[in-house]
């Protein structure tokens, strides 16, 4: 039998669903192309965590935290053996505003390409119809939320994502930075600001034209895709772009890895041991010891290879 308080449920979640789709429509048909909520739901439906109303994950603070104690060799092991081979940026070729500081936290996209008369003609009349005007920089930008760290593909080219007042923007709002294939310039005084940017290159003036092409999509960064919702780890190897159905296996794995290496080096800075003893097979006494040290730092077991027989 159907209650009245499961059909309102029911009414409720459906007019919620319409109401998603004519707010983010209305956005979406000012510019070529942005996912719905409801496509990046199901283009990330292994997602665990809770959603912003955009559609994209919402990994919890704290699982970000957790990576922020991480670098890069430490998170390597997990992806490329669960078929993600790609998810790794080298940071060769770009350019830091502020060199040894880390960066972590939920992506947002936003995809350029080179202007086109023709296409943004048609952009800008469909924007006109509905009395507001094409997408831009900004309206990506003026998504973002708290944790958040905007990826711009702007397909290498030399024209600048921002200057000093929207990098300003974007880390007040945030607590956090960019990542851009492109340009940013008024690189003095965003860095003055505490804003991190990862780019590739920088002008004092604009030295081409571009037009928004895609917001919250698919985006190319070197030879990653990246996903709006992914979880990014920016040091100074690169970028792990990670699927947050992979975080807390990403994140444990890399806790462990921590954990062993600091057993390591605490090991070798006793001044008991030789390289070999330790930065090698390890003896059973050593081992245990290890063991019981990686189970102290993160309450986890090592895995125990297998027994030989």
């Amino acid at each position: 039998m159907r209650t009245a308080g499961g059909c309102r449920v029911r009414v409720i979640s459906a007019l919620f669903a319409v109401a998603a789709t004519l707010l983010f429509a209305d956005v979406a048909s000012v510019q070529l192309f942005q996912w719905t909520p409801q496509q990046l739901v199901k283009y990330t439906g292994k997602n665990p965590y809770d959603r912003f109303p955009d559609g994209r994950p919402r990994v919890p603070d704290d699982m970000l935290q957790r990576l922020k104690g991480l670098i890069a060799e430490e998170v390597q092991a997990v992806l490329p053996a669960k078929g993600f081979p790609n998810q790794f940026v080298s940071l060769d070729g770009w350019r830091v505003l502020q060199p040894g500081r880390k960066m972590v936290g939920r992506v947002l996209t936003v995809q350029f390409m080179p202007l086109r008369g023709d296409i943004a003609e048609v952009d800008e009349a469909d924007a006109k119809a509905k009395g507001t005007t094409p997408a831009r920089n900004q309206t990506a930008i003026d998504m973002l939320q708290p944790g958040d760290v905007i990826v711009a593909d702007v397909f290498g080219a030399e024209w600048n994502f921002v200057g000093n007042k929207l990098a300003h923007y974007i880390h007040t709002t945030t607590g956090n930075g960019m990542i851009v294939d492109g340009g940013v310039y008024w690189l003095d005084r965003i860095a003055e600001a505490g804003v991190q940017a990862y780019f590739k290159n920088s002008l004092p003036t604009q030295n081409m034209r571009v037009m928004v092409t895609g917001i919250n999509i698919p985006v190319r960064i070197g030879n990653a895709l990246v996903m709006p919702g992914d979880v990014v780890l920016a040091d100074r190897e690169g970028f792990w772009f990670i699927p947050p159905h992979m975080l807390q296996e990403v994140v444990e794995s890399g806790e462990m890895s921590k954990a062993r290496d600091d057993w390591s080096l605490m090991m070798l800075g006793t001044g008991k041991y030789t390289s070999r003893q330790i930065y090698g097979p390890l003896t059973p006494e050593l081992q245990k010891q290890r063991d019981d040290y990686v189970f102290q730092k993160t309450g986890r077991k090592p895995p125990q290879a297998p027994v030989s027989r």
